[in-house]
């Protein structure tokens, strides 16, 4: 097995799996790999744990090992059942699972004790009765020797009278505790004899009353894992001088082979706090709702804001394994967030500030139903759903302006725009509110020849802005979460602050009375969605129920704290802030910048005839949308660059939308020839793609190598063995794995919930990290969910 995984291991491993595959070759452990995760049951989960948790259940699985779920509760004044089946929870939520590895520190209390008292026997343990204040005060410092105790030298026979009698419960809480015997001038403060024993009178979740003695966690750690047998002992790098301690005593009481400790970076997340201490002040002090509250980075407050365990472990994944503390950027836990979403998410209309819309040449009496996609830009994927078009709507109210600025390019008096999915529309007349003089109304016409935003005369109609049907809308409750705080390190406080005074104010909005389209009324609870031109939302699992829909934002579409720190801004979000745009550059409905570019490209075209020339061909012969045609042709070079790649495959809509979605982006202040991805690079990449040869996912996995290495694209499939897998007889496992797993959704599915099909196909195709053929997968799956 071992041979199979280097051999096929794509990329290089991190230093702590090669210290494991050495051992394996050399026979250490004689072949055995056996990790744990060692949480203490004080709190919950949050995202620095789930690093943990992915490596060492990682690592168990990649070399055919196990893993222990271990619960170190040795201190019964801070635990609590209720954690442990918090952490149990949160583990088997990210995909992990410890079979019959469930193991408690507190089971081995008398093994500990007795492990003490082979110390105190052979010389290297005693009891102190100095306070914990002064055995602080012996020490010592870093440049300072610490003093003995004046009790260091009682004799083996009262320090074992004395222990009997701490363990029999003569003594009061702080009398006393036992100490390591090691040495007091050692380098090294944590080897100056540590304590492992103190009397604490208190009752112990499982124990009960049975002991008013308690191990500390250093005398504990290391015991625990010879006990259970850990070959790799990884933990963060907080415990490196601890190892030295770990050894001392896991040598004098003669375990042998004994597990050793490994150290790795602990996670540290921008604009975020990771002490259990910390968090555990946010929600008392009702900073937060709870330990579950979507804002805290607790895995429960993560689970309920709508992340999903694969986006965190595709996030522990990228970050890697490194030897040394670091910041992690939290836009790249957002990124992971988003990608993983994009895929999984269906795309619905939700209006969060309700303008209303009255359409004066709609019949009064009738309803359409527009067939709107799931997916509108995502060609494999296939689903859509009927929405309600009647008189009465509404739109968001920062879609219109009664004074539009330079490139606003919505609805505002005597101005069109495209309604998604349906029609064109004018506004004729704004109504306003006589005593705040405030809009409360617009009363519009429409054009019946433009539904789906055709427009057969060929006029220019940039806009396009979502809506919903008043008459049909579903009435919720939108939270709007933001980060928790204002500054990357919260923990870096200014003299006389606290981490406390940097919470963001504005880390959650609640919005009343917002809108949401009628189809995602029989969803299952679980669904995520996109709400087009919003950001990604599920239904709160707490407080949403039908007839009073409550939806958490789970993130933005973009990451908007990115630009504030481009223009210097302040982090803080304003109190009404305008609708997030599409991810996609070219959409019509942004504006500010965009609208700013869109008419620069106007003056371009003016002043080059070529580029407006162009611009016509591009429409009426290729067939691109004007948003398309707009941006390919506002620059010569740009246009240029299209035409040199459609020489190569003649694909015009497939090659302007990765051009424009996927290259553009990536300029960033750079000019074109400034990228390594030339125009025939990027063509043949589109005919790999239109040959089958390999999936959409697996191409934007070689054009971010295209990016780096400038190398073609066929030669990257090739060596990294990206191509498509089209044999139906290898998919169909997979197929029916995955409706094995998700009986609700297929009997949802075959209840007539057909827009589940994205669903499905995307779970085979990230079990085939994108290489399957996804017309092929869902062939395949409407022939087993027909049966």
């Amino acid at each position: 097995m071992l041979d199979e995984q280097t051999q096929s291991r794509a990329e290089p491993l991190d230093f702590i799996r090669a210290i494991v595959e050495e051992d394996l070759r050399r026979g250490t452990y004689g072949g055995r790999v056996v990790t744990r995760f060692p949480p203490e049951p004080n709190g919950y989960l949050h995202i620095g744990h789930a690093k943990s948790i992915c490596l060492n259940f990682g690592i168990a699985q990649e070399y055919g090992g196990v893993c222990h779920l271990r619960f170190d509760d040795t201190n019964p004044e801070t635990e609590d059942m209720k954690y442990v089946e918090a952490i149990q929870r949160d583990v088997r939520w990210l995909g992990f699972d410890w079979g019959d590895k469930l193991f408690f520190a507190s089971d081995y209390f008398e093994q500990l004790y007795d492990f003490a008292v082979q110390l105190i026997r052979a010389g290297k343990a005693y009891v102190d009765d100095l306070s914990e204040e002064e055995i602080r005060e012996y020490r010592g410092t870093v440049n300072e020797p610490g003093r003995p105790s004046p009790y260091r030298d009682r004799s083996v026979e009262e320090n074992l009278d004395l222990f009997a009698r701490m363990r029999a419960g003569e003594f009061p809480d702080g009398a006393r505790v036992l100490r390591a015997k090691i040495d007091m001038a050692h380098p090294n403060m944590k080897m100056r004899d540590p304590i492992m024993y103190r009397i604490r009178h208190a009752r112990h979740y499982r124990r009960g009353n049975e002991w008013c003695i308690y191990p500390l966690y250093d005398w504990a750690h290391g015991q625990s894992d010879a006990i259970e047998g850990v070959t790799h002992s990884i933990c963060t790098l907080e415990f490196e001088n601890n190892r030295e301690l770990y050894d001392w005593f896991l040598d004098n009481l003669g375990i042998s082979p004994r597990p050793r400790q490994y150290e790795f970076a602990r996670l540290n997340l921008d604009y975020t706090v990771m002490s259990k201490r910390k968090l555990l002040q946010l929600v008392e002090e009702g900073h937060v709702a709870g330990w579950d509250d979507p804002r805290m980075p607790t895995l429960a407050g993560m689970r309920r804001r709508g992340v999903t365990p694969e986006a965190i472990r595709t996030f522990c994944d990228r970050i890697g394994v490194a030897r040394t503390n670091s910041r992690v950027d939290i836009s790249l836990l957002e990124h992971c967030i988003r990608d993983d979403l994009n895929y999984r998410a269906p795309r619905v209309m939700c209006v969060l500030r309700p303008l209303k819309v009255v359409i004066l040449n709609y019949p009064e009496d009738q309803v359409e139903e527009l067939e709107a996609s799931y997916w509108p830009h995502d060609v494999p994927k296939e689903g859509s759903r009927p929405v309600p078009f009647c008189r009465e709507l509404y739109i968001e109210q920062d879609d219109f302006m009664e004074d539009p600025p330079k490139g606003f390019y919505r609805l505002a008096p005597g101005r069109e725009v495209r309604l998604r999915y349906a029609y064109i529309i004018k506004c004729v007349d704004v109504v306003k509110d006589p005593e705040t003089g405030q809009v409360v109304e617009l009363h519009c016409t429409y054009d019946p020849d433009t539904r789906g935003g055709s427009t057969p005369d060929g006029r220019r109609v940039r806009g396009t802005i979502h809506w919903v049907s008043a008459r049909h809308a579903l009435p919720a409750e939108v939270r709007l979460y933001d980060r928790l705080f204002t500054v990357p390190n919260p923990d870096d406080a200014e003299e006389g602050k606290t981490f406390k005074d940097y919470l963001n104010p504005n880390s959650l909005r609640v919005l009343h009375g917002c809108r949401i389209e009628p189809s995602v009324a029989n969803d299952p609870p679980d669904t995520r969605y996109q709400f087009e031109r919003q950001g990604y939302f599920i239904a709160d699992s707490v407080d949403s129920r039908p007839g009073a829909l409550v939806f958490n934002r789970i993130v933005e579409l973009r990451d908007t704290w990115a630009r504030v720190a481009q223009t210097g801004g302040e982090a803080q979000q304003p109190a009404r802030p305008k609708p997030e745009a599409p991810a996609q550059p070219a959409d019509s409905s942004a504006e500010g910048d965009v609208g700013a570019r869109s008419e620069a490209r106007d003056q371009a075209r003016a002043a080059n005839p070529e580029l407006a020339a162009r611009l016509n061909r591009y429409t009426q012969e290729l067939g691109l949308t004007f948003e398309d045609a707009d941006i390919l042709t506002g620059d010569l070079a740009l246009a240029e660059y299209f035409e040199a790649a459609l020489a190569v495959h003649h694909n015009p809509k497939a090659i302007a939308n990765w051009i424009i979605n996927e290259l553009l982006r990536e300029l960033k202040g750079r000019s074109l020839d400034q990228l390594p991805v030339r125009p025939e690079q990027m063509g043949q990449l589109v005919a790999l793609i239109d040959r089958e040869v390999i999936s959409t996912t697996a191409a934007k996995e070689v054009f971010a190598e295209m990016l780096t290495t400038g190398e073609d694209p066929q030669a990257i499939v090739q060596r990294r063995g990206l191509q498509q897998i089209t044999d139906a007889e290898a998919l169909a496992p997979l197929v029916q794995q995955v409706i094995q797993a998700n009986p609700d959704k297929v009997a949802q599915y075959r209840g007539g919930k057909t827009g589940l099909m994205g669903f499905f196909v995307g779970q085979v195709m990230r079990q085939t990290q994108g290489k399957a053929n996804p017309q092929l997968v869902q062939q395949l799956l409407q022939e087993k969910l027909a049966e």
